[in-house]
């Protein structure tokens, strides 16, 4: 007898339709278009503008895209996951308000914190409720309106940033398709070099705290460059010696879109062909939560039922994990 494997079925997107180039933000920070895309490749980023809009709102549209493609109604959906580091509020879960605004009702939700890794997690938490039989339909949706924890002071950090939302619909298949393995780390060590200072309980908010700028990312780049590097890159050839496999046997590499040579990096300790890797950070940024279902959307009409793909990631916590999946499905005509 097959053993049930989770398989997604179906991609959603959303990104804000204000876009925030290079040499706007030139005017708002000492920076240039040159510098931003010689050290991190990003030409341009979306911003979600509008008072009381908040992450929720860019999730949700993701998940109604999502719907709208799959023809799956929200009466049908098991559980939806949100995998966010900007949350509408501290609590409730910002995936228990998608739910409301998407009206699914008949699922549970919950919120994943993984920093950039978090919608890896997701997929990793997802499929094992898709494993166990008692689920059939289960979304995760990665969603972030970094814009509202970016210190646009702080040149060093202000340009790597965007908002955005993606989601996947998982469902069980007992064929050769689905998500195959993964391996996800973590070393809470890593917090010192990527964090926010302040708004948590150890330092909750204040006018002291606010005056001091403490509620913006904090980012000590080097340490997190050179950890991203290695780790990202070994998790993913882990991953391909797991499962025999080389480069001509991968499609296509899906990694966190955090730095163009970070990606750089680990394709080419995978000794992967360009060619075979996603690429988008030029037109979005780092998205965090949302970087990677953003590029399944993206290449969705390129993938072909029976793809290997790996996705690898890497995120504050420090967080980092790589998964092998076979695609479930064809460009649909």
């Amino acid at each position: 007898m097959s053993k049930t494997k989770a398989a997604i079925t179906g991609v959603g997107a959303y990104v804000p339709d204000y876009i925030l180039t290079n040499e706007e933000l030139s005017t708002m920070v000492d920076t240039t278009d040159e510098w931003i895309m010689t050290r991190i490749g990003i030409k341009e980023r979306h911003i979600l503008k509008g008072e009381g809009k908040g992450t929720s709102d860019l999730g949700v549209e993701a998940v109604k895209n999502l719907l709208k493609k799959t023809g799956v109604s929200p009466d049908e959906i098991d559980l939806l996951i949100c995998t966010t580091v900007t949350p509408d509020m501290v609590f409730p879960a910002t995936a228990n308000i998608i739910s409301d605004k998407a009206g699914i009702k008949n699922a549970f939700s919950f919120d994943i914190n993984a920093g950039c890794s978090g919608f890896l997690y997701g997929l990793t938490t997802a499929s094992q409720f898709i494993e166990t039989g008692k689920y059939k339909k289960v979304i995760v949706v990665g969603a972030d309106k970094m814009s509202s924890i970016v210190d646009y002071t702080d040149r060093t950090t202000c340009p790597i940033f965007g908002d955005g939302a993606g989601a996947v619909l998982l469902e069980p298949t007992e064929d050769e398709n689905g998500i195959i393995d993964f391996k996800n780390y973590v070393d809470g060590s890593g917090r010192k070099h990527l964090h926010q200072k302040a708004g948590g309980s150890v330092k909750p908010p204040s006018h002291e705290t606010i005056d001091a700028r403490e509620h913006f990312i904090y980012q000590e780049g080097q340490a997190v460059f050179k950890f991203a590097v290695s780790n990202m890159a070994d998790v993913a050839v882990e991953i391909m010696k797991r499962n025999n496999l080389n480069s001509n046997d991968l499609n296509w590499l899906v990694p966190h879109q955090a730095n163009l040579r970070i990606i750089d990096a680990t394709a080419r300790r995978m000794e992967l062909d360009k060619e075979k890797v996603m690429i988008n950070i030029q037109k979005y940024g780092n998205t965090t939560d949302a970087t990677i279902p953003l590029l399944l959307n993206e290449w969705e009409n390129k993938l072909k039922k029976g793809d290997n793909l790996i996705i690898a990631s890497f995120g504050a916590g420090f967080t980092w994990g790589a998964m092998y999946l076979k695609w479930s499905y064809s460009p649909k005509v």
